[in-house]
């Protein structure tokens, strides 16, 4: 395979077992792949760095709500990290090294900062994969909290994520249990490389869209949809013979797919440019 530098990185990073991905390495190897430059050492250390700070503004008392409320006053008020509300849609708030720069971020991104530094101080949280909005809560059995590092880390309940969702999707939502579930580190990296692909997308900038897909099937070669829209992405892009191999593939595993009329008369027009 003919990787970047920055793509070798996070292809060997994710060849580990599940939990021994380093999540922070494996997203600044994403922003690497954007700032060739980059030096992702340079933010691990500064997320060293902030946890030590961190760590002398701990209460004596390690009871989990005290623990989240040091974390919210370091983070937020002290640092000055926030959501980016006015930009949401920025690619820079999906690079953690441009969130760390900026003090600017999405939910996931922000989450990802505030995983990192509770990770450091022995307090472990993980990432909640909830519909539209990503969240964390404390990796302890029995305590239902969750925290939203976009909202300046405010600590949540269940119910209150079921009107989240109300809101969200402007009509009755009823929770899940899958709605909260945790995320593994692949899942966590999918759905950061999936908010840039739609914003890359947006925007028309298809090569990036289609390094940000390629990234997805590195962590998930058997998603059809993405091998779909890699399909697409090539085609659009000229690369017709890797386009009809992913279209027919898709085909293959998805044969009766809604869209499989379109995929073959798209697959038909391929065949006439050889």
């Amino acid at each position: 395979m003919n990787f970047s530098s920055a793509r070798q990185y996070f292809y060997q990073e994710i060849q580990q077992p599940d939990d021994r991905i380093d999540l922070a390495k494996a997203a600044l190897y994403i922003a690497q792949e954007e700032y060739p430059a980059l030096d992702p050492e340079e933010y691990l250390n500064a997320l060293d760095t902030m946890a030590m700070e961190l760590q002398e503004r701990l209460p004596c008392s390690q009871y989990p709500l005290r623990v989240i409320q040091s974390i919210n006053k370091y983070l937020y008020d002290d640092l000055g990290f926030a959501g980016n509300k006015k930009d949401y849609y920025d690619p820079r708030n999906s690079f953690l090294s441009d969130v760390i720069d900026r003090r600017l971020g999405i939910p996931i991104t922000l989450a990802l900062v505030y995983l990192e530094l509770s990770q450091r101080i022995d307090f472990p949280m993980v990432g909640v994969g909830m519909p539209g909005h990503f969240l964390i809560r404390p990796d302890i059995s029995d305590m239902e909290i969750f925290v939203d590092a976009f909202d300046h880390g405010e600590v949540i309940f269940a119910q209150d994520c079921q009107e989240r969702l109300s809101q969200m999707f402007q009509q009755p939502v009823t929770l899940k249990s899958e709605f909260l579930a945790t995320v593994s580190h692949r899942q966590f990296l999918a759905r950061m490389l999936t908010n840039l692909k739609y914003i890359y997308l947006k925007k028309q900038q298809l090569e990036k869209t289609l390094a940000a897909v390629e990234r997805i099937l590195l962590l998930f070669p058997d998603v059809s949809i993405e091998l779909r829209d890699r399909g697409l992405l090539y085609y659009q892009l000229g690369h017709y013979p890797q386009a009809a191999t992913d279209l027919q593939t898709y085909l293959t595993k998805v044969p009766d797919a809604e869209d499989a009329t379109v995929i073959r008369r798209l697959l038909d027009e391929l065949g006439n440019r050889e």
